[in-house]
Formats: C-alpha cells, structure tokens, sequence
C-alpha cells in the first residue's frame, strides 16, 4: 500500500473507532471528579466493559452521611443504554437501562455482598459499588428523572435485587476506579453496536420515605450534552 492510500487507512480507522466513543469537553465550572472527558464502551462476545474517564479523580467525592435512609444523599456514575430492561429481568420497555456505580453511607443496597470484607454484609454503602437500575422520567424529581418505582411480587425485579421498592439491582460486579478513570465489566455477550451515554449524577432518597423513592436531583455532567445515547459499544480486537 502506498503512502497516502495507507495515511488515508489510518484516518478513516481512527474516524471510525472514535465514532464508538463519546468526546466531552471539560468545564471549570464543574467538580472535576464528575466532569466527563471521555466516555466507551467494548465488548469481547462474553463480557463487555465501560468506561469512563474524568478531569479529576474518579470517587474521590462521596456525599455526606446524615445518619438515615429518608433524605439520604447518593453520588453516580452512570451509562444509560439502549438495553431492553428485560435482558436483566427487569419488565420489559419499562424505561432506561442504566449501568450505574454508587456511592451513599447511609444505606446499604447490596445485601448479598460484603464490599469492604469486615464480615458484615450490610455496612458497605460508603464503598463504590454497582447497579442495573431502570431511569424513568418524573416531573416531581429535580433533574426529571427517577429510579423506576416498583412493586416487589407484582413488577418483574432480578434475582439479585434488594428489598427496596426500586427497579435496582444489586448483581456484585465490582467496579474500578482508579486515577481519572471508572470502569466496570459486566457479563454482557452480543452487546455490539447497543447505544450508551454516560452521566454523573446526585440522587436522593425520598425524605417521607415514598414514591418517588430515589430521585434524580441533579446532573453533574452528561457527555453528549443531551442523552441522545451516541456512543456505541465497540468489538474489541
């Protein structure tokens, strides 16, 4: 191949590969821990990876204790897809499925795992830890948005979901976050070319302790600027 044939090549791989991801561009104005540079996503066949990287230190801010679920304050990362809910059992059509990784000291919703391994399976909200959790739009939450309220018997929910009336679930994928970036792999086969976006978000539990439970309150970031979901998850090599 020829000089230019081979630099023409290049450009359009790298066009292409880029076009998988999502560029956005860093704000002063911003907490640099949730201000969004880059966002992707790829998949192996088996597992697939997103990944999310930041001006600042990925987790190095977590929302203050204030002794009580009711009122309670939880800081995000977040990839809402173009997923149908119902690949992780949640009903289907039923709203966003969204990939998040958490933070709140005031509760603990993942009663199957022990994230900081003092023995004690429900002491671990603090830590960074990860959700499948359905977004639907509410008008009465801040930002308009809302962790799809449920009801535990009657709406489908996960195996693997806590005792709470929320489309949440609590599957144990440990995340990563390290430097300016936040990762997590899920086991997601065939996730080729499914839209994402990626946010970083606050949330907070309902200070009556009732629907909606965990709203949206406010939006730290959001890498398309719109949520028009135009990253897609890329075919690793």
């Amino acid at each position: 191949m020829n000089r230019p044939a081979l630099l023409t090549a290049l450009l359009t791989l790298s066009a292409g590969v880029q076009a998988h991801g999502i560029d956005s561009e860093t704000n002063t104005d911003k907490i640099p821990a949730f201000d969004i540079t880059k966002a992707q996503a790829s998949s192996d066949g088996r597992v697939t990876t997103f990944i999310m990287e930041l001006a600042g230190t990925a987790g190095s801010v977590k929302p203050k204790p204030i002794g009580q679920l009711t009122g309670a304050k939880v800081q995000s990362y977040v990839w809402p897809t173009s997923l149908d809910p119902s690949v992780v059992g949640f009903d289907s059509a039923s709203g966003i499925l969204s990939l998040a990784i958490t933070a709140h000291p005031d509760f603990d919703d993942t009663p199957l795992f022990d994230e900081n391994n003092d023995g004690d399976p429900a002491n671990d909200g603090a830590n960074w830890h990860s959700h499948w959790v359905v977004l639907v739009k509410d008008e009465q939450c801040g930002a308009g948005l809302k962790v799809r309220d449920v009801s535990p018997g009657v709406d489908l929910l996960p195996a693997t979901a806590p005792y709470l009336p929320i489309a949440l679930d609590s599957p144990g994928m440990s995340p990563v976050l390290h430097g300016t970036m936040a990762k997590i792999t899920v086991p997601l086969s065939d996730s080729e070319n499914v839209s994402f976006d990626a946010v970083t978000a606050e949330l907070q539990v309902n200070e009556q302790g009732e629907a909606p439970l965990l709203c949206v309150t406010g939006v730290h970031d959001i890498a398309s600027g719109d949520l028009s979901l135009p990253g897609r998850v890329s075919q690793q090599p």
